[in-house]
């Protein structure tokens, strides 16, 4: 089994595209012809991040509690890691950074909107 994609509803979605794409390095790609706005983010020729906007009426009742708590990426340590930082400070994106104890990876989490963190995970060096 293997994560398939993350759906994130949001009333900012120019704001979220901007951050998965210009910060975290995802691609804006192909999705199909909804009948509510969003985008489709890609990361390996996959779609991985689907984007909706939260400002249309659904044509479905709403779902409610639970949620989810997070995403995380996994970001491959070196060159990756530190494009992925350097992305985030060209923007002015604030982050806090936690080692994990007994793993040797370091997690790295943005605040995108009340009640939506991104977590970045790679091997610490």
């Amino acid at each position: 089994m293997q994560l398939d994609h993350i759906t994130l509803v949001t009333p900012d979605l120019e704001g979220a595209r901007r951050f998965f794409c210009d910060v975290a390095g995802l691609e804006n790609g192909a999705r199909p012809p909804f009948a509510v706005g969003g985008y489709w983010l890609y990361a390996d020729g996959r779609p991985v991040v689907h984007l909706v906007d939260s400002t249309v009426a659904a044509a479905r009742p709403v779902r409610v509690a639970p949620r989810f708590d997070h995403v995380a990426f996994r970001v491959a340590p070196g060159d990756e890691w530190q494009a992925l930082l350097t992305r985030l400070a060209a923007h002015g994106v604030p982050y806090q950074l936690a080692d994990v104890p007994l793993s040797g990876e370091r997690q790295l989490f943005v605040a995108l909107a009340p009640g939506v963190v991104v977590e970045f995970v790679t091997a610490a060096g």
